[in-house]
This record gives C-alpha cells, structure tokens and sequence, in this order.
C-alpha cells in the first residue's frame, strides 16, 4: 500500500499581526514572481498550491510558506484507483486532453518551486535609500559620517581663513560655497542611512520627515537607536548580513561618544544656570542694599526738625 499524499491548501487567510500587502510581498518573493500573480491568491478562494506531496515534504513547504506570514494547510489527496495492465487493454482509446494552455483560471498558483533558495541576506549600498541596515550598523555607519565631517569642516574653515589674510569677501564666499555643499552631502547621507533603518524594522522611508517636527523628531533617532528589525525578509528586501566586527567597534565607540558629549553638555549647561544665577543674586544684593540706603536717607530727612530762621525774627 502506498504511503500517504498531502496537498497545500491557502484560502487568503493571514497570521496574527501580518498585513495582507506584507504577506504579498513575501510570498512574492518567495515565488520569485511580481506581487501581481500572487494577488489574486487572496482572494478568499481555496487553492490548492502545491499536490501530490509526501508528509516529510508537505511539512517542509508548509513551514516555508507559514515564514511568510500566510496561514495554508494541509489536506490528504484523494486515494488514486489502481489498475493492473489488462485493465488498461481493455479500455477504450482515450481522447487526447484538452488544450488548456488557451484558458488560466485566476486561481491558479504561479509557476514556481516554494523550496527555491531564496538570498539569505540583502546587499549593503550606503549610497542609496533602498535596502535595510539594523541597529548596530545604524550607529557605525553615523560615527563615520562624523569621522569624515569633522576634518572636512575643519579643512574648510583653515581654508576659509586663509583666504581671508587675501579678502574678507573671498573669504565668505568660499565658507558660504564649501560649507553649503559639504552640508548637503551630511544631510543627503543621514536620510539616506535612515530610510534603510526604517525598511529593517518595516516602516515606510517617509516617516523620516518626523525628524522636523518639534519634540518629536528629537525623539525620533532614539527610535532608529532601539527599535528591532524584522528578523526575516519584508517588503524592503531581505535582512542586512551579519555585523563585522569593525561594525560593532564603531557602533560601540558611537554609544561612548554620545555619553560623553551628553555628560559635557549637561555640566555646561548646569555651570551656565549657576552663572546666571549668582549674576542675578549679585544684582538684586546690590539693587537691595541700594534701595535700603535710599529709604535710610529718607526717613532721617523726615524725622529732623524744620529749620528756624532766627535773623529774620529778630528783624521783626
């Protein structure tokens, strides 16, 4: 007797937390198709997506396809008739099938292998807004843009400077030309580094302009800081390769350097209060002792006796 079959059957329905567009996007790629030919998959419709399968095999596609984010089952496959050779021959001849390749129903499945290797990770481009970066990789990649602005900036001012000894409007111009383009590669490259943070952990690029709203966006590299990735592929592509050792040494130099440029702040910061703050005690001690001074002076003047004109009494 012959071992049991299975097929793989998916009715459109969705694992707990996947959106619908995710899970096309995922299943797409794991079809090696468009999203277009899977779309019509979700439609509500059972489809029987892969038949004739051992329960080793069954298994195997139904844990690749469960990876990404659909809810497919398994079904046994009617049990097939078996007929010996003199059954056959005394048949009649069959027709030929008909030609089918005139007319597809939507429900069909494309035409790939669900157990095709799929790229584990997705190239890294600095250069671009596409593709995913994790946390650690985030933070190293900032700590070398600031490696290459601080010199540049620095290169710009002695520059700037020494054209001044020249022209104090060449001078400006320079600064003004220089700074304006190194400031928008700074700028071009942060955006850049923060849309593919924003891909790993799935969320749209724009949600970069959050950055320019007040109170927020000073919170918002926190969250490109903390928050995980997607641990497996999502419409972004796949996820970034393994961090380098050099990644993890410059991300851990970029944690030191914002706690110490926070530190310093924070007690420069606290040295101006108490400045300003005994500035304003000085003051208001002296416009205190002043104002006391001037209420002294008055009121000796009221309690002393008016002044008596004697010659003019004796005249009279």
């Amino acid at each position: 007797m012959s071992d049991n079959r299975f097929k793989i059957v998916f009715d459109g329905a969705l694992q707990a937390g996947v959106d619908k567009t995710t899970a096309q996007f995922n299943l797409a790629a794991l079809f090696k198709t468009d999203v277009a030919s899977v779309e019509r998959l979700f439609s509500g419709q059972p489809v029987a997506l892969k038949r004739d399968l051992s329960a080793a095999e069954a298994e195997s596609y139904l844990q690749a396809l469960r990876k990404t984010g659909i809810e497919a089952r398994l079904e046994d496959e009617p049990a097939t008739v078996e007929l010996s050779l003199a059954d056959i021959d005394d048949l009649p001849a069959s027709t030929p099938p008909p030609d089918t390749t005139a007319y597809q129903s939507p429900y069909t499945p494309p035409q790939a292998r669900v157990g095709d290797d799929l790229p584990a990770f997705g190239q890294l481009k600095a250069f671009t807004t596409n593709g995913r970066i994790g946390r650690l990789r985030y933070l190293a990649w900032s700590m070398v843009l600031m490696f290459v602005t601080l010199p540049v900036a620095g290169a710009i001012f002695a520059f700037a400077m020494g054209a001044a000894a020249a022209s104090l409007n060449t001078a400006i111009v320079i600064g003004v030309v220089l700074g304006g383009a190194a400031l928008i590669a700074f700028v071009i490259f942060s955006v850049q580094i923060a849309v593919q943070r924003l891909h790993d952990i799935g969320w749209s690029g724009w949600l970069w302009l959050l950055t320019l709203v007040p109170f927020v966006g000073s919170l918002f590299p926190f969250v490109l800081m903390f928050c995980p990735g997607n641990s497996g592929a999502n419409q972004y592509g796949a996820p970034p390769p393994p961090n380098s050792t050099a990644v993890k040494v410059l991300a851990v130099l970029s944690v030191v350097s914002g706690i110490i440029f926070g530190v310093v702040a924070l007690t420069g910061g606290l040295a101006n209060l108490e400045r300003d703050y005994n500035k304003e005690s000085a003051s208001y001690s002296e416009s205190s002792d002043a104002t006391s001074t001037d209420e002294t002076d008055d009121a000796a003047a009221e309690s002393a006796p008016p002044a008596v004109d004697y010659g003019k009494d004796e005249k009279e």
